[in-house]
């Protein structure tokens, strides 16, 4: 059941007017709702197709769910959180704070839980965003995607795994009712869900075999708990808790030099996951598997101390020699090996660069996102405009992922840009915007010319940060704080702005047109 919207937006039999729409609510969505909240705007109503805020960290419950992201700097700078209990924050801790922070900004209200979005079409007569959901149509100026990056599953295509008659579920649905205890389980995959999962079930199931594409760097987690002193300190010193998360941001922004523009200096980090995989793998067979041939950074760098000493149990198994297909109680590798299971993990990451969701999203000339995207890449303007898109924002948008820091710092500089943009048009009253799309390509271009300097382009490796045409698309390949700036102020020279009052003229001007064209018909 979805929450009151107490808003000024209108209403009309099953169609609601607003002026914003913002769609999803994990830490973009809420943070936005807040932001804008705060900025003196009310019109304004959120959809999340959960039954409750948090987004990724509401969904992804699975066993040893934590962040690799320090606790400090995982969280929104308004809202630090002096009861974190530990360096590196769990699953339901971080979820526990996101609903601390909705309930202490009180802007449930504004929410429409269990609200599943089903499509956003441009319509050029009105100059407004028509959106089809489960719960009814609502026709909004702005729209705002907050979606995330992580939401959609990737499953994977393999022959009879839709026959296979034992539990079987995606790491980010994980089935809480299914007690693995005592069963044989396979776990596909060994990215970043996949390395806190197998330490999670290893000494409770009978047996485990770890199905392995490509080997990962990992480095040592430096997690422990926070004494009481540090949580006096956290609470009741002024400035304490920023000092900490200040430290935090710039030793993790040293990375970027090495990932984004000059690869041979990830060279001791490679050198520590190095001697960590070796302290921890003594089997020299096992340790060549988990070896990986390319250079650290190229992928996602994973964090962990108990996932190589799993795989070293005897009641487990790392397969590498891929997966030829799932019968209905095993799975055969490409060797002509079966191993018989009764649960199967599918831990084989999202939908990032080719999201579902974009298919249901209609520009103004008819195309959905995913087209576009199809068609040239997926691109944007700072992350937050796509051309031909017009009055549509993006949070976590093309290009703001990052490989060193934490997201939530790139989500609040993308909500400055969105909070200044929707006030720029209230402060013009304008009544359409679109990115100019020579803007978009400049941007891009500039994009990728800075890419090509980075460890993601040359450090040997295929990763889910590319898209088919060979561009990296998903992260950001600089500095923070530049994207800080960039995104500082809305610059409202790049996009192509139509007056409300010229949109009026405009449809008064086709109103006439029509109705003389009918009195010619009528002759």
């Amino acid at each position: 059941m979805s929450l009151p919207v107490t808003d000024t937006s209108t209403s009309t039999a099953d169609t609601r007017h607003v002026g914003t729409l913002i769609i999803g609510s994990g830490f973009a969505g809420l943070g936005a709702a807040i932001k804008l909240a705060q900025a003196g705007v009310s019109d304004y109503v959120v959809l999340e197709r959960g039954n409750d805020v948090g987004g990724t960290w509401r969904d992804n419950s699975y066993p040893g769910a934590a962040c690799d992201v320090p606790s400090h700097l995982y969280s929104y700078s308004f809202a630090l959180n002096p009861e974190w209990t530990r360096s590196f924050s769990t699953q339901p801790e971080i979820y526990k704070y996101i609903q601390s922070v909705a309930n202490r900004h009180k802007v449930l209200s504004k929410h429409v839980f269990g609200c599943d979005v089903l499509s956003a079409r441009w319509d050029d007569e009105t100059s407004k965003w028509h959106v089809s959901t489960n719960k009814g149509e609502f026709i909004a100026k702005i729209v705002v995607s907050a979606v995330g990056a992580l939401c959609e599953p990737s499953l994977p295509d393999i022959k009879g795994i839709d026959g296979f008659e034992g539990e079987i579920f995606h790491s980010s649905r994980w089935n809480h009712d299914a007690d693995l205890t005592g069963k044989r389980v396979a776990v596909i995959g060994t990215g970043a869900s996949a390395i806190q999962i197998v330490p999670a079930i290893g000494k409770k199931v009978a047996h485990l075999d770890v199905y392995q594409r490509t080997a990962p760097w990992i480095l040592p987690r430096a997690d422990r708990e926070y004494t009481k002193i540090e949580h006096l300190a956290f609470k009741y010193v002024p400035g304490f808790q920023k000092l900490c998360r200040t430290g935090i941001y710039w030793m993790r922004e040293t990375q970027v030099v090495g990932l984004a523009k000059a690869p041979i200096f990830m060279k001791p980090l490679q050198f520590a996951a190095e001697r960590h995989l070796k302290a921890q793998i003594k089997d020299k067979d096992l340790r060549k598997k988990v070896t990986p041939d390319f250079q650290i950074g190229c992928k996602r760098m994973l964090i962990s101390n108990n996932y190589f000493p799993t795989l070293a149990q005897d009641n487990v198994d790392l397969v590498t020699e891929g997966i030829e297909e799932v019968t209905a109680n095993g799975i055969v590798s490409k060797n002509g090996t079966t191993r018989e299971i009764d649960a199967i993990v599918v831990a084989t990451g999202f939908h990032v660069t080719d999201s579902p969701t974009f298919a249901g999203i209609f520009g103004k000339d008819g195309r959905s996102l995913a087209e576009v995207f199809d068609d040239g890449g997926m691109q944007g303007y700072k992350g937050a405009a796509v051309a031909n898109f017009p009055n549509m924002f993006f949070l976590v948008g093309p290009n703001t992922g990052l490989g060193h820091s934490s997201m939530v710092f790139m989500i609040e500089s993308q909500i400055n840009y969105l909070v200044d943009a929707i006030a720029t048009i209230d402060k013009y009253d304008i009544g359409t915007i679109e990115v100019r799309k020579d803007k978009q390509d400049k941007y891009n271009a500039d994009l990728q010319a800075a890419m090509s300097s980075s460890v993601w382009s040359n450090g040997g490796c295929a990763s889910w940060y590319m898209d088919k045409h060979g561009n990296n698309t998903t992260l950001w390949p600089g500095f923070t704080f530049q994207f800080r700036q960039a995104t500082k102020h809305f610059d409202l020279a790049a996009y192509r702005s139509v007056a409300t009052s010229d949109l009026r003229s405009s449809s008064i001007a086709s109103a006439r047109s029509d109705l003389d064209n009918t009195k010619v018909v009528a002759q």
